[in-house]
């Protein structure tokens, strides 16, 4: 699914992946850069915090910030720290956001959450919440794409 929703963002995307430790969400981050053409490993930035990878949508580059933010408080300044609004803003830039809550006064107007629930041991129930008309349409042209068997 990651890789299905890659080929669909654009430079500027912001996705928010909730679920408790060990619920998939770096590897649906693994599927999205798949989607974009990163090579390599594609890790967890659990301790580092941000961790950036080169890839293309629409054979444009763009970066894909994958940002864990759960050793963090949620307080502003150590948002500041890690230069979290400079990911945001950046222009060729896509962030994926683990852990969102935690910087929830800082996230901007539009995004998509992506929430994961372990069913069993290898499923993942995965559900889409859009947060602005860019996210809506994108939620709809997946489920679309689902419906008529793609994947």
């Amino acid at each position: 699914m990651g890789a299905a929703l890659a080929r669909k963002l654009r430079p500027g995307d912001v996705l928010l992946l909730s679920g408790g430790l060990g619920a998939g969400k770096t590897s649906f981050i693994q599927g999205l850069a798949k989607g974009l053409g990163i090579e390599g490993d594609v890790t967890s930035p659990t301790f580092t915090l941000v961790n950036e990878y080169r890839g293309q949508v629409g054979g444009e580059p763009v970066s894909l910030y994958h940002i864990d933010l759960y050793r963090l408080s949620g307080d502003v300044d150590e948002l500041l720290d890690i230069g979290f609004e400079e990911y945001l803003d950046d222009p060729q830039g896509i962030c994926a956001i683990e852990w969102p809550q935690r910087a929830a006064d800082a996230l901007p107007e539009s995004w998509l959450l992506i929430e994961i629930d372990p069913i069993a041991e290898t499923k993942r129930r995965i559900r889409l919440q859009a947060n602005g008309a860019r996210y809506q349409e994108l939620v709809a042209e997946l489920r679309a794409e689902a419906g008529r068997g793609r994947s």
